[in-house]
This record gives structure tokens, sequence and C-alpha cells, in this order.
């Protein structure tokens, strides 16, 4: 059975974040605004079809896909490149292969206990986040 993933969640804890941004290209100005950020998680799930919305003071990010199904994705407002996705659970685990100008990235979400957990990997850098229920 998959996880349930829906839910609005607060940011805990943020590890090598600018290791993440490096690796994606972001300017040192975006990487030493959007590390002081605390964004908000907002996941819509309904079965296997999924809305995600990251709310922030600097930017939002919105993104909707079908588990299973390739998908074009605008990553406007992150790094502003388009890749092609692909999302697919691992066990209870949500994990997403992004295939573009970036090598091996992607990112895979899943809960401990009451804590909603994210890993986003690019090239070689991985950042580790966790959320809290709001």
């Amino acid at each position: 059975m998959t996880a349930d993933l829906s839910g609005t969640w607060n940011l805990l804890s943020s590890d090598n974040f600018e290791g993440y941004m490096l690796a994606l290209g972001i300017d040192f100005a975006t990487r030493k605004i959007a590390k002081l950020l605390k964004p908000q998680k907002v996941i819509e799930q309904d079965g296997d079809s999924f809305t995600i919305h990251t709310y922030s003071t600097l930017k939002n990010y919105l993104v909707t896909f079908k588990v299973g199904e390739e998908f074009d994705e605008d990553n406007k407002g992150l790094d502003n490149r388009k890749c092609r996705s692909l999302v697919t659970w691992d066990n209870d685990r949500l994990t997403c292969v992004q295939k573009g100008e970036k090598k091996n990235r992607g990112w895979t979400h899943w809960i401990e206990g009451d804590e909603l957990h994210l890993e986003m990997f690019c090239e070689g850098q991985v950042c580790k986040q966790t959320f809290q229920r709001a």
C-alpha cells in the first residue's frame, strides 16, 4: 500500500541546500536568499494523482503529476530548466527522476512518524529536508 503524503508541511531543517543549489547552477545572490527561507509544502493526493505546492516569500512552485506517467516539467522559479520527469513509488517513498540538462537529478518524499522527508539530488549533491505537519 502506498503512503498518504497529503497535508500542509512546514520546513524544520535543511542540510546541504547550498551544495544542491550550486549543482543546479543557481546564482550567488539567489542562493543566499533561498537559504534563509522556510518554505511550506501543500501536498494534495488523490490515489496516484498529486499536486504539490511549495510556497515561500521569494517564489512559489507548483507541480502536478500522476505516478507512473512521464511528464514535461518546467522548473520556472527554481533553476528555470525544463526536464522530463517520471515519479514512481519505491515501497512507501515517492521518487522522481528528472531527465534534462543536469545529470542524476530528482527527489524522494517519504513520511517517518509525524515528519515528511525530502531528499533532492543533482550531480552528486544531496539536500535533505525535514518538514512537520502544520
